[in-house]
């Protein structure tokens, strides 16, 4: 299976381990990811907030690169596929008043989640769980931007996803209940009004530690840099003591899958996970 790929700016710079599990992971699995050549920034988060047209302009651009390429978008990111679907769906609009529009609407644009839960590929997946990951709890948290809003994403169950949950079952850990994987993190609030951003951070710790998680999954790469760079930041704001690593379910399906230089991505988190993976026997 070969498919277009938009890491977005991140997956190239803090979350170059997101990009490089997502790569290791679907290459185990026979997906050849092909990176959009010549792409560019979707805008997220401040083009939609400044320029409405720019905002429009950039995510277009890329998905008319993916059309020329022929094949069907995937994006890791949340926020940068919420723009591009936001985009895909502006261009609809416009065709369907008449308008003629670059892109056509030829390519499917899809989510890192949508891609590993659709049947052939979970099949795959599942056949290469070599070292499942027993005992360990995780709660998931998929953000505002993976199946908000409905109308643009397509989500049927955006209240309660089960995607990413049946992906850490999946490894052979425990997918725990809880009710706050679509609530907010605070986003790039964490630029502008840190003290808000702080206690919806705190807010979602609090809740993980209270579920009895030993550790959060996410798919989103703002998601990730705000509860883990600033995990150590809001416990001390708020007086307590988080030790909740956070992983991208990437890493957790590599890790399952026995692939190889998987603890070269854990390097690069700030609450260090290796204790926790030390005490389950995964050293």
């Amino acid at each position: 299976m070969e498919l277009s790929y938009f890491p977005g700016c991140s997956l190239h710079a803090t979350a170059r381990e997101y990009d490089e599990s997502v790569k290791a992971v679907c290459g185990r699995v026979g997906i050849h990811l092909r990176e959009l050549d010549d792409w560019n920034c979707c805008g997220s988060s401040s083009a939609h907030s400044l320029d409405p047209d720019l905002a429009q302009a950039l995510p277009e651009r890329n998905l008319e690169i993916a059309e020329r390429a022929g094949l069907d978008l995937v994006i890791p990111c949340a926020a940068c596929y919420g723009r591009s679907k936001a985009a895909e769906a502006n261009l609809r609009r416009l065709r369907e008043s008449g308008a003629e529009t670059f892109y056509t609407g030829r390519v499917r644009v899809s989510h890192l989640l949508d891609l590993l839960t659709s049947p052939e590929v979970f099949a795959k997946l599942s056949e290469q769980v070599i070292q499942p990951l027993t005992g360990f709890k995780f709660v998931c948290y998929y953000g505002c931007l993976t199946v908000r809003p409905p109308k643009v994403t397509g989500a049927v169950d955006f209240e309660s996803p089960d995607s990413m949950d049946r992906l850490v079952r999946l490894t052979g850990a425990e997918a725990l209940p809880w009710s706050f994987k679509t609530d907010c993190c605070g986003a790039s609030l964490t630029l502008t009004r840190p003290d808000v951003a702080l206690r919806m951070i705190d807010r979602l710790l609090e809740m993980a530690e209270e579920a009895g998680a030993h550790g959060i999954a996410v798919a989103c790469s703002m998601c990730h840099a705000n509860l883990d760079v600033r995990q150590r930041e809001a416990a001390t704001l708020f007086g307590r003591s988080y030790d909740l690593p956070v992983f991208y379910i990437s890493e957790l399906l590599g890790l399952a899958m026995g692939l190889p230089g998987v603890w070269r991505w854990w390097r690069r988190h700030l609450t260090d996970p290796v204790r926790l993976l030390h005490s389950h026997g995964l050293a």
